[in-house]
């Protein structure tokens, strides 16, 4: 199965002011109108059979709708798979992870940064604990700032996965999004997965190099970052930029499998 492991999608009546922020905060002009409508369509164009579509609850009150829109998704959407969030400052969080698990939803997108707490906040224990074994976590991971100001960043993630070993845990962006040295540094190696979204443009080459031939090649998963960028395109710089054989490219976009609907969250990030 080929699939985009990292895409978002929006309701129609918000998708505008999105895409708008997400401009404004990475200056890049979005390729889609944010719409799960034109994610489908691109995805579909790109030769893939399927996506997993992410979300994340900027504030505490923003979990209950954000994950009814991920359940509406799972539920409307057969070639979607949909990931719910979670945000340490929501109370009745263990009800929303029930809630998910019954509609099928078997991952978890956090977004530090955007969602406004630490990646290290000692909150997030607990829920690490009760997702792992039960739901695959993405994790934007990296940013502008340097490891210690920074929410996020490939340090805090793996404590978090040494903390946590039988959690899944992706982290986004190759480890880290312009964090890729402190990357190779720490995570790249691991038994964390990666994906490849919001990176290859923006990587010195070398770096790319490093974390494709040094990382388990199983544990690499394509991802496009949509609406940011189109998948077929991303998909094709990839295999450009990484020199990959067309055998490669195909391994590479069947790895993350085991995240669509029916598939197990994997026990853990060590797991095979």
């Amino acid at each position: 199965m080929r699939l985009d492991v990292h895409t978002h999608a929006f309701h129609h009546k918000i998708a505008h002011k999105v895409l708008e922020q997400l401009s404004g905060h990475y200056g890049i002009s979005p390729v889609g109108d944010g719409t799960l409508a034109d994610l489908m369509a691109r995805v579909e164009r790109a030769g893939l059979d399927g996506c997993v579509v992410h979300n994340a609850a900027t504030t505490p009150d923003q979990v209950v709708p954000a994950n009814a829109w991920a359940l509406s998704i799972q539920r409307d959407e057969p070639r979607a798979t949909a990931f719910g969030t979670l945000h340490p400052g929501y109370g009745p969080w263990e009800a929303q992870l029930d809630l998910l698990e019954r509609g099928g939803v078997r991952g978890i997108k956090l977004h530090p940064d955007f969602q406004g707490f630490r990646l290290d906040d000692p909150r997030l224990n607990p829920m690490f604990e009760a997702m792992a074994g039960r739901f695959a976590v993405m994790v934007h991971v990296g940013d502008r700032l340097p490891p210690e100001r920074n929410p996020s960043c490939p340090f805090k993630l793996m404590r978090v996965h040494a903390d946590h070993p039988r959690l899944t845990l992706i982290a986004a962006h190759m480890g880290g999004y312009l964090h890729w040295k402190w990357a190779l540094e720490c995570l790249v190696g691991s038994r964390v997965y990666i994906d490849t979204s919001s990176s290859v443009p923006f990587m010195d080459p070398a770096d790319l190099a490093a974390i494709l031939r040094r990382h388990p090649r199983e544990r690499v998963l394509f991802g496009s970052d949509y609406p940011l960028f189109d998948p077929g395109q991303e998909i094709a710089a990839l295999q450009r930029a990484a020199g990959l054989t067309d055998a490669a490219l195909e391994e590479l976009l069947g790895n993350g499998a085991f995240l669509v609907r029916g598939g197990p969250a994997r026990a853990g990030a060590g797991s095979p």
